[in-house]
C-alpha cells in the first residue's frame, strides 16, 4: 500500500488548494507528475477544500480520487460531452433550465467549494461567479410568468457557496411567487465545507416556499465529524435532507461502500434520494461503470439494507431528455453487448452505449 499523504498543517487549514503548484507544496502532486497535472487543470479547473483535504489519507483513497486531478482526464472519448445532460437544450434564459413543466433549474453561480473530476457541468464550474443581476431578473420572471412551476431547483456551480445574505435575497424574491411551493437546494457544501453552515445561513433558510436540501457526497469517507454537525445543524432547523450519489469506478462502485455510505446517510438524517450512473462528461470515462455493473450493485443492496436506505438508481439521458429510473421496464437491450436503450419520462426511447473498456 502507498505510504500515507501527510496530514495538513494547521495553518493551511483555512485556504482551500486551487493549482497544481498548490498540491505539489503540500504533498499531493509528485514534481514528475506535475506537466501532464498542468495541461488537465488548464482543461478542468482544481479546487480542494480545507474538509476534503483533511480527509484525504492516500493517494488512492476515494476522496483523493475524486478531488486529486488525473492524467487520464486529458483522454476524452468520441461519445464524451460538453454538456451532457443537455441543460443548454432547454434554456429559455441564461441560468435557467426548464426541462420538466412543473420544475426549473436555477444556475446561481458558477463556484464550487471543490471540483470534482467528474462533474457533469466540469465545463463552465468556476468560470464566472454569481448569476448577473439581470440575467436572474430574467430568469424570476421566467418562473413567475409559468404558474405551473411549483419548484425552483438551485444549483450551479454550488448555490452554497454563496454568501447567506445573498441566498436570503434569492429566497425572498422566490417567496413572492405564489405558485412556488418549493426551493430545493443541490449542493456539497454541508460534507465538503461544513463551517459554511451556519446560524446565518439557517436563518435565511426558513422561509415560505419549504426549503429541501439535497446533499451531494459519494463516499463515508468524506463524511467527517464536522460534516456530520453541519447535517444535524440543518435537521434541527427542520430543513428535510435528501442526497445524490454518482457511481464512480474505483471510488464506490462496491455493495460495501455503497450499504455503508447509505447507512451513514441514514443515521445522520439524510435521506438517500438519487444513484446516478455517472454522465458523459469530458475525460471522465475512466469513471464509468456499465450499466449492467451498477443494476448488479442495486440488486445486491437489496435485504443488505432496508428501503429506507435505498436511492432511485437514474441516468440522466444524454441530449436533454431527462432521468430515467434504471429499471426494467425503462430499460431494454438491443442485442449488442452494452448497447441499450433507455426510455424517457414522455415515453419515448433512446441509445445509450456503455464504456469501452480500454
Amino acid at each position: 500500500m502507498a505510504d500515507p499523504l501527510p496530514l495538513c498543517p494547521p495553518h493551511r487549514l483555512p485556504r482551500a488548494l486551487t493549482s497544481i503548484a498548490d498540491l505539489r507544496a503540500d504533498g499531493l502532486v509528485a514534481a514528475a507528475d506535475a506537466p501532464a497535472l498542468e495541461a488537465v487543470a488548464a482543461e478542468f479547473r482544481v479546487r480542494l477544500s480545507p474538509a476534503m483535504r483533511a480527509a484525504l489519507r492516500d493517494p488512492g483513497d476515494a476522496v483523493a480520487r475524486q478531488f486529486l486531478p488525473d492524467r487520464r482526464e486529458a483522454r476524452v472519448r468520441p461519445e464524451e460531452l460538453a454538456d451532457p445532460i443537455g441543460d443548454a437544450v432547454h434554456s429559455p434564459v441564461p441560468g435557467l433550465t426548464h426541462r420538466y413543466p412543473d420544475r426549473v433549474i436555477l444556475h446561481v453561480t458558477q463556484t464550487c467549494e471543490v471540483y470534482c473530476r467528474f462533474c457533469f457541468r466540469r465545463e463552465g464550474v468556476g468560470s464566472t461567479g454569481a448569476l448577473p443581476a439581470d440575467q436572474l431578473d430574467a430568469a424570476l420572471a421566467h418562473v413567475a410568468a409559468h404558474p405551473a412551476i411549483r419548484e425552483v431547483i438551485l444549483t450551479g456551480g454550488d448555490p452554497m457557496s454563496l454568501s447567506a445574505r445573498r441566498i436570503g435575497a434569492i429566497l425572498d424574491r422566490l417567496a413572492t411567487i405564489p405558485h412556488v411551493g418549493v426551493v430545493r437546494f443541490h449542493t456539497r457544501v454541508p460534507v465538503v465545507a461544513p463551517e459554511r453552515i451556519d446560524a446565518g445561513l439557517i436563518a435565511a433558510l426558513d422561509i415560505r416556499p419549504a426549503v429541501h436540501v439535497v446533499v451531494h457526497t459519494n463516499h463515508a469517507d468524506e463524511i467527517g465529524a464536522e460534516a456530520r454537525a453541519a447535517l444535524r445543524r440543518l435537521s434541527r432547523a427542520g430543513i428535510p435532507l435528501l442526497s445524490q450519489t454518482v457511481l464512480l469506478r474505483g471510488i464506490n462502485d462496491s455493495v460495501g461502500a455503497l450499504e455503508t455510505l447509505f447507512r451513514t446517510l441514514i443515521e445522520n438524517r439524510v435521506t438517500p434520494y438519487y444513484l446516478h450512473h455517472c454522465d458523459l462528461a469530458r475525460g471522465t470515462s475512466h469513471f464509468r461503470t456499465t450499466i449492467a455493473e451498477g443494476r448488479a450493485l442495486v440488486a445486491a443492496l437489496r435485504g443488505r439494507i432496508s428501503g429506507l436506505c435505498q436511492p432511485t438508481y437514474v441516468l440522466d439521458i444524454p441530449g436533454g431528455h431527462g432521468k430515467a429510473p434504471l429499471t426494467a421496464d425503462n430499460l431494454r437491450e438491443t442485442g449488442e453487448p452494452g448497447h441499450w436503450q433507455v426510455r424517457d419520462w414522455q415515453g419515448r426511447w433512446h441509445d445509450y452505449r456503455d464504456p469501452v473498456r480500454d
